[in-house]
């Protein structure tokens, strides 16, 4: 563990997951673009992403019992293959339903990737560096997005349509081709879990898996904090940066790309948080969800177009969504056994993508309801109707938080029930001072010593 093989399992996983999230995340800049190609309005424009979201979702279940049962290589695979298909289909798409065929194929490969590339994180590295090396994963991985955000919106307006997605689909076939070459389950010597269960026993693992309360802590967690800076970056945040507020084409690409560095920064920051305050993990969730919550309330009450500052607050609060959605799979790795863990992890991965697909979905058909009812139809993606829809986003925050204390009070009644009590806040923080000041007494001490 921890060797120059690992990093290098580690890293070829990690550029799997970048060319995951690059075919995730273009249809976002493509959006605008689809609109003419396909004549679509903002509900069918929604329906090419929720579409992909909804079997992304519904795989991730699945795919946790498959990566338990054959391993992270096999699926990391075939996850490639599936997206280099479905970007292939949609580059030759000339109506809604075959653009739609094609992410159907990229929601799927997508869905194989993330819950592979965590599962062999803890088979090849020591447990003290997993929270950190998942944040990091997560993050690393978010550099998809600005492959999507330069080089293919590039490509899409300087090449074309089709141009753009078959070079998606060539970085797909690299990610299948190096997976199979050079990925490892786990390192050698290491005596391989056989899992030969049947329906009966693997629908019962699912079943132990979901009753645990840490896990469906870790899917609300995963529900609260990821699913508005998703919804931001697939569908909605482009539109509504040039369209309702205005800026300039390069000046909401630049924003966008903020997601990636916040990621990048705090990300590490947040897994070692975790590891030295692994009782106060929810809290954090909770701050965070709060904090996003009153980010999109000041901009939505803004009586005109928002400030740039106040736009660049927006989308660095939603980024931090990224980094604290992987609490959520910290959850479903320390309450549940290692044999467990990979459909622990897709239990996990459905709640902040449902909650997205939902509002994603909620948020085109508000726009197109209000469009098709005001005395000026035409003016889709106005201010006044954005504000408006995204406003539906609220209703998603109180579901997430309202979730969230209900289990956290779920696993600390077993927790307590174990012998493993929550100390209060101020006694954790009284604890922290005391430690603090020990530490410089025994540098002062260590200093007169030397003297």
């Amino acid at each position: 563990m921890n060797s120059k093989r690992a990093w290098l399992v580690w890293g070829v996983g990690i550029f799997a997951y970048v060319v995951a999230i690059t075919q995730r995340t273009s249809f976002g800049v493509a959006g605008l673009v689809a609109t003419e190609r396909f004549g679509a309005t903002a509900s069918a424009l929604s329906a090419f992403t929720v579409v992909q979201l909804v079997v992304y979702a519904g795989l991730q279940i699945p795919v946790g019992v498959l990566v338990d049962r054959f391993g992270p290589r096999v699926m990391i695979a075939t996850g490639a293959a599936l997206m280099a298909v479905g970007q292939l289909q949609l580059a030759m798409a000339e109506s809604v339903p075959a653009g739609v065929l094609g992410r159907i194929f990229v929601g799927a490969g997508d869905a194989m990737t993330f819950i592979a590339v965590i599962r062999l994180i803890p088979l090849w590295f020591p447990s003290r560096q997993v929270p950190v090396l998942t944040q990091l994963t997560g993050q690393l991985g978010q550099f998809g997005q600005l492959i999507s955000l330069v080089p293919f919106a590039f490509v899409l307006h300087a090449g074309g349509w089709s141009h753009a997605f078959v070079s998606l689909a060539a970085l797909g076939v690299l990610a299948c081709v190096l997976s199979a070459a050079l990925l490892r389950n786990a390192p050698a010597g290491t005596l391989a879990q056989k899992t030969s269960k049947g329906m009966r026993e693997t629908a019962a693992e699912l079943g132990t898996a979901w009753r645990q309360p840490g896990t469906r802590l870790g899917m609300w967690s995963h529900f609260a904090t990821q699913f508005s800076g998703t919804v931001f970056v697939l569908t909605w945040g482009y539109p509504f940066l040039v369209s309702a507020q205005g800026l300039e084409t390069g000046t909401a690409s630049i924003l966008l790309s903020l997601f990636v560095v916040v990621g990048i920064i705090c990300g590490p920051l947040l897994g070692s948080w975790v590891g030295k305050h692994p009782l106060r993990r929810s809290s954090m969730v909770l701050a965070v969800t709060f904090v996003s919550a009153a980010a999109w309330l000041a901009v939505i009450l803004q009586p005109g177009p928002s400030p740039l500052w106040l736009l660049v607050v927006l989308v660095l609060v939603l980024a931090l969504g990224g980094p604290a959605s992987m609490i959520g799979f910290d959850f479903a790795r320390t309450f549940n056994p290692s044999h467990r863990m990979g459909t622990a992890t897709g239990i996990v991965n459905v709640g902040g993508f449902v909650a997205a697909l939902v509002t994603m979905f909620a948020i085109g058909l508000i726009l197109d309801l209000i469009n098709s009812s005001s005395g000026t139809p035409g003016d889709l993606f106005s201010l006044d109707a954005f504000r408006v829809a995204l406003s539906f986003q609220f209703l998603v925050f109180g579901a997430g938080i309202a979730a969230v204390i209900i289990i956290r009070r779920r696993v600390r009644r077993s927790m307590a029930a174990q012998g493993e009590s929550i100390p209060p806040w101020r006694d954790v923080l009284a604890d922290n001072k005391r430690r603090r000041q020990q530490y410089k007494h025994e540098e002062k001490t260590r200093r007169e010593d030397r003297k």
